[in-house]
């Protein structure tokens, strides 16, 4: 059973570190979604298959989250420009965004089988 309450801590936890993770871009972004995952398992505990699902529900929230607001953003300044038309580019954004954000998720996952360890 998921427990949300930890997906969710995770994910703030990751939102924060992100916004530190600017100082050292690829570094920091790793490590922010580890340390994302690694809360998000240490709280689920349970072990390393609960610490590696919750860990990666988290680094997947938060990059499909950011995922949606970068297309929304795409969308109205597309429809603006464009028409009806200029929604397409706004989907497409979320499309790639979202695989992009799965594919991050990887070391929030890491993180969290890590944590679902420690915790148990």
């Amino acid at each position: 059973m998921t427990d949300w309450k930890a997906v969710l801590v995770g994910f703030l936890v990751g939102v924060v570190a992100s916004v530190f993770a600017f100082a050292l871009p690829v570094i920091g972004h790793i490590a922010a979604g580890l340390i994302a995952g690694f809360v998000a398992g240490y709280l689920a505990g349970g072990g390393l298959a609960s610490g590696l699902w919750h860990g990666s529900l988290a680094g997947a929230l938060g990059g499909i989250a950011i995922a949606l607001l970068i297309a929304i953003a795409v969308s109205l300044i597309g429809v603006s420009v464009a028409g009806p038309f200029g929604l397409l580019s706004g989907v497409g954004v979320f499309v790639i965004g979202a695989v992009i954000a799965l594919l991050l998720a990887i070391d929030s996952a890491i993180g969290g089988a890590i944590g679902g360890l420690l915790s148990g």
